[in-house]
């Protein structure tokens, strides 16, 4: 028998409960399916960075001439040198 997964109030709750689990007690792996979310949006967390003027005005040029917001131009390039740390996974097909 599985154990019920209990109710949460917020997501912090959720994912500090997640976060010590087992989750074997609650679900039956062996019968999970993959599975594709195209149109979930990720949780995002606001942050504040210190940066030098010169720098961050030259990113607001840089995001003038591609006309996007110079906060999405940043993710994009930390995204792009995250991938390019990042060990190469395998996906599956």
């Amino acid at each position: 028998m599985r154990k019920k997964i209990p109710e949460f109030q917020n997501e912090d709750e959720e994912f500090e409960f997640w976060s010590k689990a087992d989750t074997t007690e609650y679900f039956d792996w062996s019968k999970a399916k993959h599975v594709k979310f195209p149109n979930l949006k990720p949780t995002l967390r606001t942050i504040s960075i210190r940066l030098p003027v010169a720098m961050l005005e030259d990113l607001k040029v840089l995001a003038n001439q591609r006309d996007v917001p110079y906060q999405s131009l940043m993710k994009i390039f930390l995204a792009e040198r995250m991938a390019q740390e990042r060990p190469v996974k395998r996906r599956r097909a």
